[in-house]
């Protein structure tokens, strides 16, 4: 496949434009709220902070009305805050004051003021004031809060004035805003720089799977796919890289399955022409040598048959197109059958079946295809066992919650390395035997099936020891007990 043959790709924009712009939008988001504050909103926010502020020391003044600290408090809570403080009792005689603006304030300017404020608290619902007035001594706006001190027995005992200036908020804004702009210039330029690294962290890692993949769509397996970047790109390196030794396994089986049905078949047909042509020009005229002829074309016709039809249950079974039909059986009568139906024709084979039965034992299944993986096991080991030991060994094992169906033979075995391999689709045993009968798909087929059924299953082997294939069944529900 050429590039030109890859499907028509969207252009959007790549990954390092669109983290750029995410950064620079949001440099933007930031500036913009940043001048919307100062423009619009650091005066309200001023005062309000500043209303808390004093509201905050007058409580804990207040909080301290009854103890002896508390003309030491109105001092100290004066300095701290920059507010002048005069505290009266309801009758209006003063219990304490302090003036931090030499008598410049709004309550200690000699004016009724002082007397007005008074009056307010007295008629506040809440028995709190709070005021923004301009002094014309000072030129600037001042805050005065009011608040109640309590007697003992929780009664209202008197107020307590505060007076406090409020800074003009503009040489502030002017500094914010040389502060702002140079924080918006370095967000600028660490944007520029995270983003473009960021952006290769990200877009690089990205670019290299995209370059591999497509190698991969070119049929040359040996693509590395490395990650790197985030966790993402980490998990697709992964996803990718075992796709691709998946597809490059798959590859291999297709042409190792070309190379076996090329291989099985040729042969009988190459029997069949064979045969046939000696028929026309042999022995057509002579019954025996043509009955021989016609028996052999016969059983390499089977053959084939077999090949197929082995080829399209296994498609079937893999496709989802057959399903199971279930059903209550007891597998030791199932065992039992089988076991005498091979024992019949045991001698003419030359192989000897040994059967250990078990319990009966009840599971739910497709009985027929259960059969079937039962005979193509048993079939396996009949071809691979050893010509010196001729026995097979069919075994029912009962667990309390399975039962177990062990197929052993006395052939050469399987290397380990080999038996991961063994129920691959295709895969054939490096000691496979032309005269061995089979189309190298039985074991795919038990496999699928197994699988179909839930079944747990496997194979033992050692070399020069024989094999042990395995499999087992759960017990039917509140059946076995």
């Amino acid at each position: 496949m050429q590039r030109s043959d890859f499907p028509a790709i969207n252009r959007n924009l790549s990954i390092r434009v669109k983290i750029w712009l995410f950064f620079m939008m949001l440099i933007c988001i930031v500036f913009i709220l940043m001048w919307t504050f100062q423009v619009l909103f650091l005066g309200q926010f001023y005062e309000i902070m500043k209303v808390s502020s004093v509201a905050r020391a007058s409580g804990k003044l207040s909080d301290s009305y009854q103890t002896e600290m508390f003309t030491d408090n109105i001092t100290d809570s004066a300095m701290k805050n920059d507010m002048c403080i005069e505290v009266i009792r309801n009758d209006g005689t003063e219990i304490g004051y302090q003036c931090v603006f030499s008598g410049n304030c709004l309550l200690h300017n000699g004016s009724n003021d002082l007397y007005f404020f008074f009056m307010d608290l007295q008629h506040s619902k809440n028995g709190e004031i709070c005021r923004k007035l301009y002094n014309e001594t000072m030129q600037t706006n001042m805050l005065v809060y009011g608040c109640p001190v309590y007697s003992e027995n929780g009664e209202i005992d008197g107020y307590i004035l505060t007076n406090t200036r409020l800074v003009p908020v503009q040489a502030t804004r002017q500094i914010f805003q040389q502060i702002t702009m140079i924080i918006t210039v370095l967000l600028v330029i660490a944007g520029v720089i995270l983003s473009a690294y960021a952006a290769e962290n990200l877009g690089a890692p990205i670019n290299r799977l995209n370059s591999s993949a497509q190698r991969l769509a070119q049929g040359d397996y040996t693509a590395n796919f490395s990650g790197g970047g985030c966790a993402e790109v980490d998990e697709l390196a992964e996803t990718l890289s075992y796709a691709n030794r998946e597809l490059s396994k798959t590859d291999e089986m297709q042409r190792d399955l070309i190379a076996n049905v090329s291989h099985d078949m040729r042969t009988p047909l190459t029997m069949m022409k064979a045969y046939a042509e000696m028929i026309r020009d042999l022995s057509g005229n002579n019954p025996v040598k043509r009955e021989q002829h016609l028996n052999i074309i016969i059983e390499e016709t089977d053959r084939l048959s077999l090949l197929v039809n082995d080829m399209l249950d296994l498609s079937k079974l893999e496709s989802g197109t057959q399903k199971l039909e279930l059903e209550s059986i007891d597998i030791s009568e199932k065992l039992c059958e089988i076991a005498r139906r091979y024992e019949g024709i045991s001698e003419k084979m030359g192989y000897h079946l040994e059967f250990t039965g078990d319990e009966p034992f009840r599971v739910r299944c497709d009985s027929g295809k259960i059969e079937r993986v039962i005979c193509n096991l048993l079939n396996n080991a009949i071809n691979y066992t050893s010509k010196e030991d001729r026995r097979v060994f069919l075994r029912q094992i009962n667990r309390p919650e399975c039962v177990r169906i062990e197929i052993s033979d006395k052939g050469d075995g399987i290397e380990e390395d080999k038996i991961k391999l063994i129920f691959d689709k295709y895969y054939r045993s490096e000691n496979h035997k032309r005269e061995v009968v089979g189309t190298g798909l039985g074991l795919s087929i038990v496999k699928a099936i197994l699988k179909m059924h839930g079944c747990n299953y496997g194979v033992n082997s050692k070399l020069g020891e024989g094999s042990t294939f395995w499999f087992e069944m759960a017990a039917e529900p509140n059946s076995n007990e």
